[in-house]
């Protein structure tokens, strides 16, 4: 079983859904133009001031420019990318296929989630890493009405309607159920689009949702909601991921080291101050999106949840565990992804980076 659209939920009044392309989106001549290089790519050069020069930065979101994307807003209004070495930040919006724009040299960097990434190495051999993390845990759940179905735990799906999205969410709503031993054939899957408005209506009594975004629009609009997350409910892997290719790690690793400095300085601020995280969201970087600002303030402080847990406090922003990663692994050989640690992640230059700054572990207050 393998999930063939990048798994994400998003409402229909937003663009179309990001999902787990299909591995063959990423072809082999596309690979080898990757580990071939690009004539034209950015080097390592030595600035005016003395410090690297890495030259213009190219970052692939994973979704629209909303409050998701709160540190890297912070990294670029505060000139952190700049301090860091680079010349130029270009931020492009998702949602789209981030792992190939990597892959492919057209992104330096880009944000994903340990699933997708891992079907599209897994599933076409891609050069590519995971060098740190934003969320700890992913925000997949099941939501439903306090006042409906109250789906508390996965045993709740039992005789339930759920909807649920075609293509990588289906998939992984099954594996859901797999490590919950639950019966498939007691749980009815009920194809839905990206709008939560069944769940509401009562077509359905569970919704497979973002904590951090339909769950957020329902209770917004005054109606009581119960989450099953899937992080605590034996599904847990990391997301908004940062991805880089293995021959940026292995020819410019003072780059890596940069571009993560500059994307821990820019999460400080970002959980230091939920009001400016989602003004710049709404007035800067998506003033085009017509985002609502009281959603998007929730959302930075839920979403702060997922960011920073008690193995962050400990070790500081991005880093994963030992365990965090057999979780992730676990959870990956649920949704039938065949791959190993060292396949999906280096994380030795955060290492080296922490050890080298390690006043970029503190957190704010």
């Amino acid at each position: 079983m393998t999930l063939s659209t990048r798994l994400t939920t998003r409402r229909t009044t937003r663009p179309a859904a990001r999902g787990l392309r299909a591995a063959a989106a990423l072809t082999a001549s596309l690979l080898v133009l990757t580990a071939c290089g690009s004539d034209d790519s950015e080097t390592a050069s030595a600035g005016t001031d003395g410090e690297s020069d890495f030259g213009a930065l190219t970052l692939q979101l994973s979704w629209i420019k909303n409050a998701e994307f709160a540190g890297e807003f912070f990294a670029d209004t505060n000139g952190y990318y700049e301090d860091a070495g680079f010349s130029s930040v270009k931020m492009n919006p998702g949602p789209g296929p981030v792992e190939t724009l990597v892959a492919t040299g057209e992104a330096d960097f880009g944000l994903s989630n340990a699933v997708a990434a891992a079907q599209v190495i897994s599933a076409e051999d891609a050069p590519l890493k995971i060098v740190g993390t934003k969320f700890q845990k992913n925000p997949f759940t099941i939501l439903s009405l306090k006042d409906g179905a109250d789906i508390a735990t996965p045993e709740d799906l039992i005789g339930k309607k759920i909807g649920v999205q075609a293509g990588g969410n289906e998939t992984l709503f099954d594996a859901l159920l797999e490590v919950n031993g639950i019966d498939p054939s007691k749980v009815k899957k009920v194809p839905v689009e990206y709008d939560p408005s069944p769940v509401v209506d009562g077509e359905v009594d569970g919704f497979l949702a973002y904590i951090t975004n339909e769950s957020l629009t329902v209770s917004m609009d005054g109606v009581e909601v119960t989450n099953l997350p899937f992080a605590d409910n034996g599904l847990p892997f990391v997301a908004e991921s940062v991805i880089t290719t293995d021959q940026m790690i292995a020819e410019e690793p003072e780059k890596v080291k940069a571009f993560l400095e500059a994307e821990i300085l820019g999460w400080q601020d970002a959980l230091a101050d939920d009001e400016e995280a989602a003004r710049l969201a709404v007035e800067v970087y998506g003033k085009d999106l017509d985002l609502d600002m009281a959603k998007e303030v929730e959302q930075a402080k839920v979403q702060s949840e997922l960011v920073v847990t008690e193995d962050v406090e400990q070790n500081g922003l991005f880093t994963i565990t030992d365990e965090l990663i057999a979780s992730t692994l676990a959870t990956l050989d649920a949704a039938g992804i065949e791959i190993e640690g060292d396949e999906l992640f280096d994380l030795s230059l955060l290492t080296e980076l922490l050890e080298e700054k390690p006043e970029l572990t503190e957190l704010p207050d």
